[in-house]
């Protein structure tokens, strides 16, 4: 009983917002049911405005409301310029794929992302871009999605006393519940509710710290001269608000290109131009989703430079080597039960709305892009068997979310690096190049891949002149180049005419 009257407030408005979320899913769940055209792309049928949502909240997950903003103690506001690289990449998405994706997944009667690949290049090797595309989905989407529940758990142990476990088992199971039994409906207008959600937390965040230090002037003069110490055990002095003194602009960049390009590459992104309804709704969400994204991303990117305003050299001392507690330590000191739970239901749906997403893409992925590949099955099976391996590998990462690899800007930012590297050169190339061919559509997802891995483990961390090269950077200037050069070397293995045409037709 103490212990609810302590929290009654956040404990209430969190259990609203699950109980809203659980209801659309499960009021979606009879019209998700009646065809894969349904349940993995809601028909093509869904408002612009519910797209546009949809996406930016997928976009700006806990990675960013947790994740990013918590890295700011550390990195100070520097790292708020990460916020206009991600945005610039927001209007490349939707200016450069968007359209054409609509045009050519419903030409080709498209689903997902790998088949995507297979009907795009058609080929005796297409079958097989589509099997390894569907894999590294699998490989990829488990580091990210282990990020963002690790974030959510974390938000729950400071704010509500919940233990870590318990926490990280909640969120994944509650999205996991109301995905299974909407589908792509239930995923795009949970989505579209949790946008509005993040939206206004963003700039409620960005007010705690004002206002728990008295203004304006009084926060950026405390963090402007802090005391508090750096990793390395040195003052920071002018750090936070100077550009550049705590980390280099190098590895901001690279950061910032490996999650950013996830909007021009990313299954969970990308899907959401599948189902659009029409050319209107396409131009509303092109002009308003980089104005969702970029508004909310000026408000918490630079949020953990703040929170230093709000500790003590003991407490600094602490999150500067916990920056993924930085965001439920901010709330827990703000002390104030209204605010903390609209916070942890916007930090739920920023969670949320990400898991939701990617977790559809990996049913997707097994059962329709490797086992109804390897052995076809009656479309009455799919959507069963789909929901079944989501369980399945939800329970995976509930697993490995208690042994987490890393932290959650490390891990989401390998998971966009090498899907960057993977998909993007095959994705444009098959949406503007009518000479790209199959075998540069292999070769560049398997040295998008490699060059990822490898760059990591035997030279990143291995010497100290490469720590702040990310792995993305060679690994889709690579990437890239092989898809232009193998694709060139094998034009003998482009489309034919006919298929071209079916494909390309009168571009948007």
């Amino acid at each position: 009983m103490e212990y609810f009257l302590e929290h009654y407030v956040t404990l209430i408005l969190t259990a609203i917002y699950v109980g809203g979320c659980l209801y659309i899913g499960w009021y979606f769940k009879k019209k998700a049911s009646k065809g894969v055209e349904g349940y993995y792309v809601a028909k093509r049928e869904i408002p612009g405005w519910v797209i546009s949502l949809a996406f930016f909240s997928t976009s700006a997950s806990t990675n960013t409301y947790i994740g990013q903003a918590g890295k700011s103690f550390e990195y100070g506001l520097s790292w708020a310029w990460m916020g206009l690289i991600w945005t610039l990449f927001c209007i490349i998405s939707w200016q450069l794929l968007g359209p054409r994706m609509r045009f050519q997944s419903a030409r080709l009667k498209s689903f997902t992302i790998p088949d995507y690949f297979h009907l795009r290049y058609k080929s005796n090797l297409a079958k097989s871009i589509r099997v390894l595309s569907a894999i590294i989905i699998l490989f990829a989407t488990l580091w990210y999605m282990i990020g963002i529940a690790k974030g959510c758990a974390h938000v729950l142990t400071s704010v509500l006393d919940i233990p870590y476990e318990y926490g990280a088992f909640a969120i994944i199971a509650i999205t996991c519940a109301y995905t299974i039994w909407g589908g792509m409906y239930s995923v795009l207008w949970t989505d579209a509710v949790q946008g509005i959600i993040m939206f206004g937390v963003a700039i409620l965040m960005l007010a705690i710290p004002f206002m728990y230090v008295g203004g304006v002037d009084n926060l950026m003069e405390t963090i402007a001269n802090t005391e508090h110490l750096t990793k390395a055990g040195e003052p920071m002095k002018s750090g936070l608000v100077t550009f550049g003194e705590l980390v280099s602009f190098l590895y901001i960049l690279g950061i910032g290109l490996a999650i950013g390009m996830k909007q021009i590459s990313e299954p969970k992104n990308l899907i959401r131009f599948y189902s659009i309804n029409n050319a209107k709704s396409m131009r509303f969400a092109m002009i308003w989703t980089p104005v969702f994204l970029g508004i909310s991303l000026v408000c918490v990117m630079g949020l953990g430079a703040l929170v230093h305003g709000m500790a003590s050299p003991d407490e600094a001392s602490y999150l500067i080597n916990h920056t993924d507690e930085v965001v439920g330590f901010m709330l827990d000191k703000f002390d104030n039960k209204f605010v903390s739970g609209i916070c942890v239901a916007g930090l739920f749906a920023a969670g949320m709305s990400s898991l939701a997403s990617v977790i559809i893409i990996i049913g997707t992925a097994f059962v329709k892009d490797i086992w109804h590949v390897a052995k076809p099955m009656p479309e009455n099976k799919i959507i069963p068997r789909t929901k079944w391996f989501m369980a399945l590998y939800c329970i995976i990462v509930f697993v490995m979310t208690l042994y987490p690899m890393a932290g959650i800007v490390e891990l989401t930012a390998f998971a966009g690096a090498v899907f960057a590297a993977s998909f993007f050169p095959a994705i444009f190339g098959g949406l503007y190049l009518k000479w790209g061919t199959d075998a540069g559509a292999m070769a560049s997802m398997v040295m998008g891949m490699v060059v990822n891995i490898v760059w990591r483990v035997a030279f990143r961390f291995e010497y100290e002149v490469l720590k702040d090269i990310h792995e993305i950077l060679p690994a889709f200037l690579i990437s890239m180049l092989t898809y232009v050069v193998v694709s060139l070397m094998t034009k003998k293995r482009a489309p034919n005419a006919k298929h071209l045409e079916i494909v390309f037709g009168r571009t948007p």
